[in-house]
């Protein structure tokens, strides 16, 4: 990848993708020359993969950042270079547009048009996964899952499909609906840390209403550990073990009285770890995060998690005080 975007666009903080948008136009500059439909050596600027990935990407960040200019003219190029009847340029091209919209009664013509394209070809999947971000935007989250089921359907490995219903389904209250999504997506990357944690997220945020609310908090436990197996410096997996190892000590009391019990229903027969395991697990993501945290003091590194981290290290110590 350009080191234009060291990071994803769609993953970057607002500083980076503003850096990506400021180099855009120096970029267009460079690159942009050649106008013919397909790279002539001796006649046009040399292309790759790379280039046209860098236009996409930079097209993600001009719009992110209101570089509407440069983002046309990425999507212009885009269309040169692979048609407008691409899908993909298809599907960006109405990312632009809603973007571009002024007004609720805009987005509305952009549903009417995503249904005209898909009534002349159903299998544009760029398209449909657009009306499907643009159902979410118009707050028609049902109608967005009906469309996202129906596209898993046909397409069951898309794993982008099943994380979105996943956080729909999150929205929704429906957290057994999106523990399958998630699980799903295990089936085909079992060592994705990131998954792992969302799971123990989703099963922690479930388990109060949860009949078992001791097997879910296990689980989500479990999960957070598999976590941080495969990811040993996972921010996100030492706080969710933090917080369920804590939650699930104050559902088993200051007493090992659970320590044979069994949760059937989501352990399969698994025990629920004693108090002693779980106050090391505690003590351990506690004593993880705070090493973290002061280690990227020491670097000056920014990150946008880290003050949830304080705050929870905070109340640890205040709570440890008492």
């Amino acid at each position: 990848m350009s080191t234009l975007f060291s990071t994803l666009p769609l993953r970057q903080s607002h500083s980076e993708a503003l850096s990506s948008s400021q180099q855009a136009g120096r970029y267009l500059e460079q690159y942009g020359s050649s106008t013919f439909p397909i790279s002539i050596p001796f006649l046009s600027s040399p292309e790759s993969t790379e280039l046209w990935s860098t236009y996409e990407n930079m097209l993600y960040s001009c719009l992110r950042t209101g570089d509407d200019k440069a983002a046309h003219l990425c999507l212009e190029k885009l269309g040169v270079r692979f048609g407008t009847n691409d899908e993909r340029v298809m599907g960006l091209r109405g990312l632009y547009q809603e973007a571009m919209a002024e007004d609720q009664s805009a987005l509305l013509q952009m549903l009417c048009e995503y249904d005209e394209t898909l009534a002349e070809d159903p299998t544009a999947t760029p398209i449909r996964k657009r009306r499907i971000a643009l159902l979410k935007t118009l707050s028609r989250e049902p109608d967005a899952i009906t469309d996202l089921t129906e596209l898993l359907e046909v397409s069951p490995t898309d794993l982008e499909s099943w994380a979105e219903l996943c956080e729909l389904y999150v929205s929704q209250g429906l957290y057994q609906q999106a523990e399958f999504c998630l699980e799903e997506i295990l089936l085909s990357t079992p060592n994705a840390w990131n998954v792992q944690a969302r799971l123990g997220e989703v099963l922690y945020t479930s388990a109060p209403a949860a009949q078992d609310q001791l097997g879910a908090l296990t689980e989500s436990v479990r999960r957070f550990c598999r976590s941080i197996e495969l990811c040993d410096g996972y921010v996100r997996g030492y706080y969710g073990l933090k917080l369920a190892s804590d939650k699930l000590l104050e559902g088993l009391g200051s007493s090992n009285k659970a320590v044979n019990q069994i949760s059937h229903s989501r352990n399969h027969g698994l025990a629920i770890p004693s108090v002693e395991v779980l106050q090391k697990l505690s003590e351990s993501a506690t004593s993880r995060l705070a090493e973290i945290v002061r280690d990227a003091s020491l670097h000056g590194s920014a990150f946008h998690d880290f003050a949830f981290v304080e705050d929870l290290l905070k109340a640890t110590t205040m709570a440890r005080q008492r």
